[in-house]
């Protein structure tokens, strides 16, 4: 799914699970046609949205980690390298942003 009926403007009138002869148009269920469509959000929405419930997540670790109610090393490798490498980015990043940038003269 889904094939695509569309009305005679072009605008999506129906989706089917398989092709009919006026519906031959084949769409990915996460375009945002076919989104609009069903009126639901869009996959690229749902990426900002997971970006920011990572970062929650990050914080609580820390919360936790700074109560002593977790340990780092409770968690399973895999976990620990990711937020090792994210908290190492975002210090980096940081870092970058606080340092003034010039422009070097073209010899």
């Amino acid at each position: 799914m889904p094939y695509v009926r569309r009305t005679p403007e072009g605008n999506i009138a129906a989706l089917l699970s398989s092709p009919a002869e006026d519906a031959l148009e084949y769409l990915p269920a996460t375009a945002p046609e076919v989104c609009d469509f069903l009126q639901l959000p869009h996959t690229e929405r749902f990426s900002g949205l997971d970006t920011d419930f990572i970062r929650v997540m990050e914080d609580l670790i820390d919360l936790l980690t700074d109560k002593n109610l977790l340990r780092l090393s409770d968690l399973p490798p895999e976990a620990q390298r990711k937020l090792v490498a994210r908290k190492d980015m975002r210090k980096r990043m940081k870092e970058d942003s606080a340092t003034p940038r010039t422009k070097t003269p073209k010899a």
